[in-house]
């Protein structure tokens, strides 16, 4: 039976449950994306391969006011990815909560809020037409402790369908997410069996997926940043898996854990798990720094090399206005890891990264200068052909004898190995701090050849043969 068909037939099951119905079907799995079938550390969008890049001023997108021209102004600087959390926390004040809102301010599990609805499927038909891959986290672990649990509807105290006596939630959860004392994340079938909770769970993931999965542009990933019990992620990772499958189309998956470390037990339950996790997020390494920051990040696609999948990485911490480094230091990130391999690559929100700021546009339309000029998929990281490099002075990928690209974090000098290549090679520079182009040059190969930067500052370098 045809994909489109089985789509169908699913959401006609659901229908009762319904809002609205999705605007659009689903296209042909083939045109879906997926990992790219000549190279599936990358991602390929209606059958070809594609770059994603990103960076946003917020990430619940679908709940922001100004939403289609905010898409716009992604697209413009060459974005093409965004994270959009189910989040429902009223941070801005403009957030609404998925579920309906009775009269005595007491909510109703059994009935959806339209508003919320409405605004995702809006930002899916938005995102579609532009372009835009969306990756989408489920649940939030920050929607559900401390000030933003008192308010939630999912709080007994909050709704009309449960009491703290039956569900087993407490009414105050005053600690920190990561300690994972919230038994909301607790209630699977494959852990403490708590149906009176889960039942509202599975209608809201199932109402999620019968507005995400006609779409061809969406990601999904469970959490965010969660340390939380394995066997909770890997639920939803299957049953998010088996509804796509009845429906005909296929999805992919990952979970994002907590550990700064991307080489810790924790991040081995997506690593060691392609049957939950067709790709991976490794969006914690960006709380690294400079030579290490790269190491563990080609820690990990060494890691996957027998069995190789596209490594997102949606959140780039690092900004002079928040707390996990500075401006410098989401910029170096955001492109270390671009250079070394990631499928995906995006600059968290403000205050806690660059979201759309100045900064980021400019890298964006670096990064598009850049990948007009050599197929990133077609690269490998080759650090080795670098020499006289102090350590986070320059990266390099590479297809040997024909396509460089480097990055310099701030200028700086180093020999590029073209050894037995002989030849013209055409050095095109680019400005990050600008996002426009610099010089162009000509140099001869054969032998260890000095590459220099036009100036200090963050620049980015395409190397090729001439024809």
């Amino acid at each position: 039976m045809k994909a489109s068909v089985c789509l169908w037939i699913w959401l006609a099951v659901v229908a009762a449950r319904a809002v609205d119905p999705p605007s659009r079907p689903v296209l042909p799995n083939q045109d879906r994306i997926r990992p790219y079938a000549a190279n599936p550390r990358y991602w390929q969008y209606q059958g070809r391969p594609i770059l994603l890049l990103g960076g946003s001023k917020d990430d619940n997108l679908f709940q922001i006011p100004d939403l289609q021209p905010h898409l716009d102004e992604i697209r413009s600087a060459g974005g093409n990815y965004i994270r959009n959390t189910m989040s429902d926390r009223p941070d801005g004040g403009f957030e609404v909560y998925p579920f309906h809102r009775r009269p005595d301010g007491k909510y109703d599990l059994e009935h959806w809020n339209p508003e919320y609805w409405n605004r995702l499927a809006r930002m899916l038909q938005w995102t579609w037409e532009r372009n835009i891959i969306v990756q989408i986290e489920v649940w939030d672990r920050f929607d559900y402790a401390r000030r933003n649990w008192e308010l939630h509807p999912y709080n007994p105290r909050n709704n009309v369908n449960y009491t703290t006596a039956d569900s087993g939630l407490a009414e105050e959860y005053p600690d920190h997410p990561g300690a994972n004392r919230q038994p909301f994340f607790f209630t699977t079938p494959d852990q403490r069996n708590n149906q009176v909770v889960f039942r509202y769970q599975k209608r809201f993931v199932d109402e999620l997926l019968r507005h995400t999965l006609p779409w061809p542009h969406v990601l999904y990933c469970i959490d965010n940043e969660t340390s939380g019990d394995p066997a909770w992620s890997a639920f939803w990772a299957r049953y998010i898996r088996e509804q796509a499958r009845a429906a005909g189309v296929d999805v992919f998956i990952t979970e994002m854990w907590d550990d700064w470390d991307i080489r810790s037990p924790m991040h081995r339950n997506t690593l060691d798990h392609p049957e939950l996790c067709d790709f991976a997020d490794v969006s914690q390494n960006n709380h690294q720094k400079g030579q290490t920051h790269w190491d563990h990040f080609q820690w990990v696609r060494h890691y996957l090399g027998s069995k190789p999948r596209p490594i997102n990485t949606v959140k780039t911490y690092g900004a002079d206005t928040g707390r996990y480094g500075n401006t410098r230091d989401g910029l170096e990130r955001w492109w270390r890891h671009l250079i070394g391999g990631a499928a995906a690559v995006r600059f968290h929100r403000p205050d806690s990264g660059l979201g759309l700021g100045p900064e980021a546009k400019a890298a964006l339309l670096a990064a598009r200068k850049l990948a007009s000029l050599c197929r990133f998929w077609e690269l490998e990281p080759t650090l080795q052909l670098l020499r006289q490099r102090e350590p986070n002075e320059a990266y390099l990928a590479a297809r040997p004898g024909s396509v460089y690209a480097l990055y310099f974090p701030d200028g700086g000098a180093v020999e590029l190995d073209l050894q037995g290549h002989d030849g013209p090679f055409t050095l095109h520079w680019i400005s990050i701090a600008t996002g426009d182009w610099g010089p162009r040059h000509s140099l001869h190969g054969g032998d260890w050849v000095p590459i220099q930067t036009p100036g200090p500052g963050h620049w980015a370098a395409y190397l090729a043969r001439q024809p």
